[in-house]
């Protein structure tokens, strides 16, 4: 292809809006164009590596037994009414009307449309296991899309299905999708971590995040070098730190002015933060109306809060809990901003951190301006409604697995499995005749891969301060043939001359024929990212070329019949991964 001829728009300048590396190349390079906040269009050379991870994902799902389908985006209420999700899922479900008001919504995932599709199809055994796929845009109205590709309001997502008799059934298919994903990560040139996560609206009991490493990562994983763990910190479990030795004081009532913060009250007190407990106003909005309940969340002083371990325990969607306002919720609870406690505070239910119960000794907020308590005894003192796990493990806990230090490291959530068992196939009647003619509920599992957002994931691994370094297996080209001098007929023929040999090979070639000088070619080709450059300039006429890798190395004169060798030798060795 002659760039001469190629829609090529690369910028000079950082863009105002940018502020992570994919986001800023993907733009100055020419892969992306922004249409309004979070939804982007795909220009040339975007188009070609999007269609690349594309492939592989296909490639990999027919390998595992996948069978690929496409429905339509516009999805009719009633199936997520049937669900229970119509409501559950929230402000970023794009809802719509058409003209005669039946309700629509643009999908965000499509759980409930397979299962429609199955329960029509499917009726007996003999007809599982089944698993179907498709690769098509999804809409999530954000509430603040940012960093590009990375959260955005229109992506293309690639999610599956499986269908299966029973738990036994979809274990099969749980692992073989996340060999498969493995797999995938891996041509796309991901360094990644699958870990343990939550599954949020999507359900189920159990569930996998492949996360790939980044800085920029809005996911926060948890990990252990002393043995296998690893789980996104919204679902690591905590291992409770058993007191040993405390006594049963008595209840005591103190005064303690200007201290708001645990910090402050405990130096007052000259108690130990573990002796503490850190109240948190929290408030849960009706899905209609202005209502709202309260809750008080009750964990350790030295520890914080995990707030998806609290809406799962509230079972409630996420975006109705909030923190609450002090005012509002002391004027129906009797709480006190930092001064709040459990003792004597009403209308309000009281969740208790597991590594509290049966605590002793301890320090708590008196519901009185000014004052706390001592000697408080879990139990005796106060009653939860509910006892949970409600910590976050953070960097230097102790590992759930093994009690060593955990660490911590940021990443980009580039795919997720999930067993859904019954969730959905219970409640949308999704059923199967076994055996013995008796009906069972068809056994479910559900896989997303975020094709958009692993292309800015890729960029952010792969990237130095000239531009992106695209893996073989994702440049939209493999060659950039450089001509140094516009119009010269004997640059020309030799680069043509290449050009050919290397796509008779099958290598995908750019030849940058503009009239342009050198070094603006060759900080565009950097800019963009294609893995090899051979540059056609003075030594045309004796058939001599430069061969440079975008991938480090030095530059080497070569031969134009070395170079194309070289250069169809790496991109095939690359192919085979």
């Amino acid at each position: 292809m002659k760039v001469s001829k190629m829609f090529l728009t690369t910028l000079r300048e950082v863009p105002a809006e940018a502020e992570i590396p994919s986001h800023i190349l993907l733009l100055r390079a020419g892969f992306i164009k922004k249409l309004v906040s979070g939804i982007y269009g795909f220009l040339p050379l975007g188009s070609r590596t999007l269609q690349k991870i594309e492939n592989i994902v296909r490639e990999e799902m027919d390998a595992a037994g996948s069978q690929e389908i496409l429905m339509s985006a516009l999805q009719p209420a009633e199936l997520w009414q049937e669900s229970g999700r119509w409501g559950a899922y929230g402000p970023e479900m794009w809802r719509i009307k058409d003209r005669n008001q039946r309700e629509f919504c643009l999908g965000p995932t499509h759980e409930e449309i397979f299962t429609d599709i199955v329960r029509q199809a499917v009726s007996s055994y003999r007809q599982l296991p089944l698993s179907l796929y498709q690769i098509q845009t999804k809409y999530r109205d954000e509430a603040r899309p940012r960093f590009g590709l990375m959260r955005s309001r229109e992506f293309i997502m690639k999610d599956a299905y499986s269908f299966d008799k029973d738990e036994a059934g979809l274990d099969v298919s749980y692992k073989t999708m996340y060999d498969a994903y493995t797999k995938v990560f891996e041509r796309c040139g991901l360094k990644f971590r699958p870990v343990e996560a939550d599954s949020g609206a999507i359900g189920g009991n159990n569930s996998h995040e492949f996360t790939a490493l980044s800085e920029v990562g809005e996911s926060e994983i948890v990990y252990c070098d002393a043995c296998d763990f690893a789980a996104t910190s919204e679902r690591a479990e905590f291992k409770d730190e058993i007191q040993a030795g405390v006594s049963d004081a008595e209840l005591e009532k103190v005064y303690t002015p200007g201290t708001k913060t645990i910090e402050a009250v405990c130096e007052y007190l000259g108690a130990d933060v573990k002796k503490s407990i850190k109240a948190l106003l929290i408030q849960v909005a009706e899905e209609e109306g202005p209502g709202a309940k309260y809750v008080l969340a009750l964990i350790r002083g030295d520890r914080q809060l995990n707030m998806t371990k609290l809406v799962n325990a509230l079972n409630v969607p996420e975006y109705l809990v909030s923190m609450a306002d002090e005012e509002k919720m002391s004027a129906v609870t009797g709480c006190v901003g930092g001064f709040t406690g459990p003792i004597g505070i009403h209308d309000c239910t009281i969740i208790l951190d597991s590594e509290l119960k049966g605590s002793k000794d301890m320090v708590c907020g008196a519901n009185e301006k000014d004052h706390h308590f001592k000697g408080v005894s879990e139990g005796r003192d106060f009653k939860a409604d509910k006892v949970v796990d409600l910590k976050l493990l953070q960097e230097g806990d102790p590992c759930p697995c093994c009690g060593k230090p955990v660490k911590v490291a940021r990443g980009i959530e580039v795919g997720q499995v999930f067993k859904l068992g019954t969730k959905y196939s219970e409640p949308m009647h999704c059923y199967y005749r076994d055996e013995n003619q008796v009906d069972r509920p068809v056994v479910m599992g559900c896989y997303g891969i975020g094709v958009t957002r692993t292309m800015a994931a890729v960029v952010e691994q792969h990237h130095d301060e000239n531009g992106i370094i695209w893996p073989m297996s994702l440049a939209p080209y493999h060659v950039d043939i450089v001509i140094a001098k516009s119009g010269d007929p004997v640059q020309s023929a030799l680069a043509e001359e290449i050009e050919k040999k290397l796509e008779a090979a099958g290598v995908e070639v750019m030849v940058d024929d503009r009239d342009e000088r050198p070094g603006v070619k060759f900080k565009d080709s950097e800019l963009i990212g294609i893995p090899i450059r051979i540059t056609v300039g003075k030594k045309a006429g004796e058939g001599i070329v430069e061969y440079k890798l975008r991938r480090g190395g030095d530059m080497e004169e070569l031969t134009a019949d070395e170079a194309v060798s070289k250069a169809v030798a790496l991109v095939d060795l690359e192919k085979r991964g």
